[in-house]
């Protein structure tokens, strides 16, 4: 008897689209595996920062990430990474780490060595995976591929809301704002994978939507078969 395909449901977007909370939400009414690709370029910028690595150098970051092992594990309905032996938590989210990440991300040793590691992910089962090429790069022949976008204002408010609920915040909304364009513009012009929306997705605009609305417009687009018993689904 041949084995039933593991499926992916990809999603793309900008930092402060919403793309964290619709993907677990998503994955918690389907029962697929949230996974957010993101947390590995995050882990793998916080090792450049606490050894001291400049950033700004390609061929140190590369040398870095090579040396960086990252383990994954399920728990409940997501995969955790654990570097050292244990999770980063909210070290890996603060503004410093938020200014650095689009650098290191643009290294193609890091990409490639990331995108190794989250094709391996479908070991686990029926994974949900966010980031920035998921549907260009990592799981492009997926059925399933959505670009979550949402205005800069709506980003902004929804980033310095996220930062102070976790008590990190530091900025103002403003430098918030200014935070996110700088990265979108770094992630968007890189040569390796760049951030853009791919030909076929469902781009979905969070702006004006709540995440009730955002996550029940997922649903519905998903591929009939996948959608059977899933919570929410019309």
């Amino acid at each position: 008897m041949m084995e039933r395909q593991v499926r992916v449901i990809a999603v793309d977007g900008p930092s402060g689209a919403g793309k964290s909370s619709t993907s677990r939400r998503v994955g918690e009414a389907t029962g697929f595996l949230h996974v957010d690709s993101g947390a590995l370029y995050r882990i793998m910028t916080l090792k450049c920062v606490e050894g001291g690595v400049d950033v700004s150098d390609p061929a140190a970051v590369a040398a870095a990430a090579a040396r960086t092992e990252i383990e994954s594990r399920r728990e409940g309905g997501r995969i955790a990474f654990l570097v050292d032996g244990e999770e980063p938590g909210d070290r890996i989210r603060t503004p410093a780490i938020n200014a650095s990440a689009s650098r290191v991300s643009a290294v193609r040793e890091v990409r490639e060595k990331i995108t190794s590691i989250l094709r391996s992910l479908a070991e686990y089962g029926d994974i949900i995976v966010e980031g920035r090429d998921i549907t260009t790069a990592v799981f492009p022949d997926t059925p399933a591929r959505f670009f979550l976008t949402a205005s800069p204002e709506a980003r902004a408010a929804r980033r310095q809301k996220e930062e102070a609920d976790k008590g990190i915040s530091t900025q103002s909304r403003e430098e918030v704002k200014a935070s996110l364009l700088e990265r979108d513009r770094i992630d968007s012009t890189r040569k390796c994978a760049p951030l853009r929306k791919a030909d076929g997705v469902v781009e979905i605009d969070s702006t004006g939507m709540t995440l009730d609305e955002v996550v029940a417009a997922v649903l519905a687009a998903l591929p009939p078969e996948w959608r059977a018993g899933a919570r929410g689904a019309k």
